[in-house]
């Protein structure tokens, strides 16, 4: 394992820590209607519990209207269930062999706890990339300890992991700035 070989491991997991929490943020209902909010809604297709998208096809309809159109005519009932069962707080309306579903508005207070959760997401990201910077130094301070690498390239090495995590830690807050203002745009 070389310097080359741990920042660059250290830059791909905290890439995915940074995707992780973006798939987190963005199950995060605002009022607005999103397609992927129904991602991890599941559905029993013949046994096997498979997301709405692999049994229907999600749409929007309007602003605040989801459509999902099931490909075949029984699985209706199951979806429009599993959608009503599911910790959304939604409630789906068939119309033929359409299902509408319609967003409700939310409250001021539901916003502000809304807010919470996607910062308490961000903090929970921020400890996963802190962990990961840890990694990395330790990893570092091995291979200075096996002389493979000079004190001042292990130094150089380690200042780059901090510039790397601070670089993360500031897209998760771009990227919580930006799901507040979604979530507190009326």
């Amino acid at each position: 394992m070389t310097i080359a070989d741990t920042k660059k491991t250290a830059e791909t997991k905290m890439a995915k820590s940074i995707e992780a929490f973006k798939s987190d943020i963005q199950k995060i209902r605002t009022g607005r209607a999103h397609p992927g909010i129904l991602d991890q809604v599941q559905v029993d297709y013949y046994g096997s519990m498979l997301p709405i998208s692999q049994v229907a096809n999600v749409s929007l309809l309007d602003a605040r209207t989801i459509s999902v159109q099931p490909w075949e005519k029984g699985l209706a009932a199951k979806i429009e269930k599993a959608i009503r069962e599911s910790d959304l707080g939604l409630n789906p309306a068939s119309q033929g062999d359409v299902i509408r579903v319609p967003m409700p508005a939310l409250t001021e207070e539901r916003r502000r706890d809304l807010t919470k959760v996607v910062r308490h997401a961000a903090e929970d990201s921020k400890v996963a990339v802190r962990n990961l910077r840890r990694e990395a130094n330790e990893q570092l301070k091995k291979l200075l300890k096996d002389k493979a690498v000079t004190e001042d390239d292990e130094r150089r090495a380690q200042d780059d992991v901090q510039k790397l995590t601070d670089r993360v830690i500031a897209e998760i807050d771009r990227l919580v700035h930006g799901k507040e203002a979604e979530i507190l745009a009326i």
